[in-house]
């Protein structure tokens, strides 16, 4: 018996088979037709077929004449484009002011001159006489800014802060004894309540002047302090500008003010003026946290905009390997604030030549012109009153070439980058559904054809997504392969004083790589199996990048990241360029007009996605050369780094060490020269030069941190021995008292005197351990049984400095081991004529930060 269903359907499918066979003769005779005209010419035949769909099916479209561009012209059109692109960033850079737009109210030139008074001392170590003498110099500046406005509406107070203190941070204990800052408070002479925070530090590393760091943010903040107190309008709120003068060692200066001065309980928020760099532009790379009323001031206010989020979310991933006063004022003080920093040039930072001339005087006047209108906003604002309720929320913010910042919250970024990515899925989902309706009619007797070709669609979408991860993966493991290479043979870091040299190598070998796998792809998959024309694979393609970035967007909005901004404007301008160009497209075809007009669409984001390409580079290429990291392969980060940006766009001791046995006396000593590496490449570049510098002299860590002065840790270094070199002021370490108390334990205290930076490294005896201990603050610190490390740091009228621990004994021998570094970073025993005599050995393009430490180990 017959089913009659099985008979309706069984007409169904024969009918869509004399269909799709009609289909399959019409579109053979389409190729056959195609094959011609591109016989006559060749880079038109394929685009025709692909851009003539959909067609209607009720009326044939009047015939129009299309153009297409051809591979070579499109190629030269694209490198034209991203080379402007590159040039539009390079012009920004370099366009320190737009002279428009400065108010006339900062004096650079006066400013310069402060720069130069208070480097003329040379460098400025904390506990130094340089800056005790600096000191005075700011003393009697911020005295005559005074005696100027002492007849307007503000009034200015100056303290001269010699805190005492102990700061732990990342598991190091830091206690301080006497360092130097100078607060000055600027408010309306009727007072005020709110005050921000501005901040700087003079004092330096051993042997740089430190125009940079940060002498020329200090000069700035005079200017400021004298433009803000000559204000003919009383300020609602007032100010206190912070000279601190030990950042350099621990971010100590701010620390003792943050949790000691009575002015600080009266601070709502900060800014805090740093540098990465020497010169250029100051960049804002931090803020918060939360408090989203502090970058809308800065959006309001700044004269010439240098900000970015990314910058922010990048630091505080703690990638760089830096930190500042603002994490201090941040988690001690728990008040919000901006962190400003100059960028370029980080080559020369912490070095000798971080000197004035090579500043600019256009980035002192920038920088001026925009701490002066930030602080002067945030002053009259009545946010600053009530913070906190205002406290909530971030902002995700960035400058357009220096022109305009743009800034929103970052709850109306996350419903923006919501929206864009339905709508892309969407026009994705569009795209699959055109394909299944072109060339049929969708009855329910050819819905299965429909469906079949909306499933050849999203099939060919995800094999173009697996060769384009494939094509990157290849690329990275290419350029790894190449960086490789170059470290065996010795060149590594080959690129550091030439940037495009990295570009070059890098970047070709990664973008062959990338281009190899798609013409692979093209022409044994796309042309061979799926016949697919160029255009179709162009469009195809086109598709693949805006759901990648589509992806990132929905995975950096999930985690919160303001960041995710970027790929929303690689999701916004391209498939809005798309869109408008479609009417052009489907009359004049990929024409020359048409790619003109779609590059133009895609000149924000990639010239914005170039200048972080730049920032980044300009950022982490100087730190290669002093991260002294063994672990860390420099050619391995550039080679990557270049790959990313190819994907996007389609120091030296002289050293005295004794040490003591049981009893107190002298049990072996010896002097050398201990030489740390910053660079990656250790001494194989100053072997030639003194061959003395070999491996048969490189260290290996035995026992109590090598049993050398340790400043800050650094993995490779070699020890040559030298005579022994004596400071004017040795180091006097005593006991001075030991008793035993009724718990059985012992305590016992101790005196040191001697430079200005010191440290010491306790450890317990076998058996023992630390019950309890009192660094000279009067605080008992409890629960640290092991091994300890202390850095301690004075300034230059400090007292003995006084010390004790509890120790529970052991039935061995020995209660504790005490090993104390003393570091001579000012006056003459910093040096000595050996260490002299060393240096000069050294070839001029070495720069050797020296002084002379010395090492004792006291056992008890």
């Amino acid at each position: 018996m017959s089913n009659p269903d099985i008979i309706q359907m069984s007409e169904r499918d024969s009918q869509v088979l004399r269909i799709r066979a009609q289909q399959n003769q019409d579109q053979q005779n389409q190729d056959q037709q195609s094959q011609d005209q591109q016989s006559q010419d060749p880079d038109s035949g394929d685009e025709e077929a692909a851009l003539n769909a959909p067609r209607s099916r009720e009326h044939k479209p009047p015939a129009v004449k299309r153009e297409f561009l051809r591979e070579s012209c499109a190629v030269v059109l694209l490198l034209g484009f991203l080379s402007l692109m590159w040039v539009l960033v390079l012009i920004s850079v370099q366009q320190l002011i737009i002279s428009s737009r400065s108010t006339g109210h900062f004096n650079a030139t006066r400013a310069r001159m402060h720069l130069d008074g208070i480097t003329s001392v040379g460098t400025r170590t904390m506990g130094s006489p340089e800056i005790e003498i600096t000191v005075n110099y700011l003393r009697d500046q911020i005295e005559q800014i005074r005696s100027e406005s002492k007849a307007g509406s503000h009034s200015i107070t100056v303290d001269v802060q010699r805190p005492s203190g102990t700061l732990r941070i990342d598991g190091f204990i830091s206690y301080y004894d006497r360092l130097t800052n100078i607060a000055v408070r600027l408010e309306p002479k009727t007072g005020a309540q709110h005050f921000m925070l501005a901040n700087c530090h003079f004092d330096t590393v051993p042997d740089s002047p430190g125009a940079s760091d940060d002498a020329v943010s200090c000069s700035v903040m005079l200017e400021v302090l004298r433009s803000l107190a000559n204000l003919s309008t009383p300020l609602k709120h007032g100010v206190i500008f912070l000279f601190n003068g030990a950042e350099e060692s621990m971010l100590l200066g701010s620390h003792g003010f943050i949790t000691q001065h009575p002015w600080a309980r009266q601070v709502r928020a900060f800014v805090n003026l740093e540098a990465a760099g020497v010169g250029g532009k100051e960049l804002v790379f931090q803020t918060g946290p939360e408090n989203p009323w502090l970058v809308q001031a800065y959006v309001r206010a700044a004269v010439h905009p240098f900000a970015s989020v990314v910058g922010q979310e990048v630091f505080q991933s703690g990638f760089i390997p830096s930190d500042t006063d603002f994490r201090i004022y941040r988690d001690f003080g728990n008040i919000p604030g901006i962190d400003i920093a100059f960028i370029e040039n980080g080559y020369i930072y912490h070095t000798k030549y971080d000197t004035p001339e090579r500043i600019h005087i256009d980035s002192i006047q920038r920088a001026g012109d925009n701490i002066l209108s930030v602080l002067k906003h945030l002053v009259m604002s009545d946010e600053l009153a009530d913070s906190s309720e205002h406290r909530h929320g971030n902002m995700v913010f960035f400058d357009l070439l220096g022109l305009t910042m743009v800034g929103y919250p970052a709850r109306a970024g996350t419903i923006i980058n919501c929206v864009f990515a339905v709508a892309t899925v969407i026009y994705l989902g569009w795209k699959c559904m055109l394909s299944s309706a072109v060339g049929c009619r969708c009855t329910r007797g050819l819905a299965r054809v429909c469906i079949a070709a909306g499933c050849r669609y999203a099939r060919d979408l995800v094999c173009a997504v697996c060769v384009v991860l494939l094509s990157w993966v290849m690329a990275l493991l290419t350029v790894l392969f190449v960086a490789l290479l170059v470290t065996l043979m010795g060149r590594s870091m080959f690129w550091y004083t030439h940037f495009y040299a990295a570009v070059s190598l890098y970047g070709s070998a990664a973008a062959g790589m990338i281009l190899l796998i798609h013409t692979l792809a093209k022409s044994l998959y796309y042309r061979c199996v799926r016949s697919v024309s160029r255009v179709d694979l162009a469009e195809l393609f086109f598709d693949v990048s805006l759901l990648l970035w589509c992806c990132l967007l929905l995975f950096l909005t999930a985690r919160g990241l303001c960041s995710a901004y970027v790929p929303l404007m690689m999701v916004v301008f391209p498939l809005g360029s798309k869109l408008l160009l479609r009417m052009l497209i489907r009359t004049r075809g990929a024409s020359l007009l048409y790619t003109a007009l779609y590059l133009v669409g895609l000149a924000l984001p990639y010239v914005h996605i170039m200048f972080l390409i730049w920032a980044v580079f300009e950022m982490f290429t100087p730190i290669q050369g002093r991260n002294g990291n063994k672990g860390i392969r420099p050619d391995f980060f550039m080679g990557s780094m270049v790959t990313m940006a190819t994907v996007i766009l389609s120091s030296y001791f002289h050293i005295t060490r004794s040490f003591h046995a049981l009893d107190g006396s002298l049990q072996s000593s010896d002097s050398g020269f201990w030489i740390n590496s910053l660079d990656y490449t250790g001494m194989q570049h100053i072997t030639p030069h003194i061959p003395e510098i070999n491996d048969s002299i490189h260290t290996h860590c035995q026992d109590f941190f090598c049993d050398f002065p340790v400043f800050f840790l650094i993995m490779e270094n070699w020890y040559l021995p030298a005579p022994e070199a004596s400071p004017d002021a040795p180091l006097d370490f005593q006991l001075v008292s030991r008793q035993d108390t009724e718990r059985g334990t012992v305590n016992m205290t101790f005196e040191v005197k001697g430079p200005s930076h010191m440290s010491l490294l306790v450890r317990p005896g076998a058996g023992a351990s630390l019950m309890a201990r009192a660094l000279g603050d009067g605080m008992l610190h409890y629960g640290y049984s092991g091994e300890c490390f202390i850095d301690y740091s004075h300034g230059l009228d400090a007292s003995v400095w006084t010390f004790w621990f509890e120790i529970q004994p052991s039935p061995a021998e020995g209660l504790i081991s005490l090993a104390v570094s003393a570091h001579y970073f000012s006056g003459s025993g910093r040096r000595s004529e050996q260490l002299e005599a060393f240096l000069k050995r050294f070839p001029a393009w070495v720069f050797p930060s020296s002084w002379i430490s010395t090492y004792h180990v006291y056992r008890y």
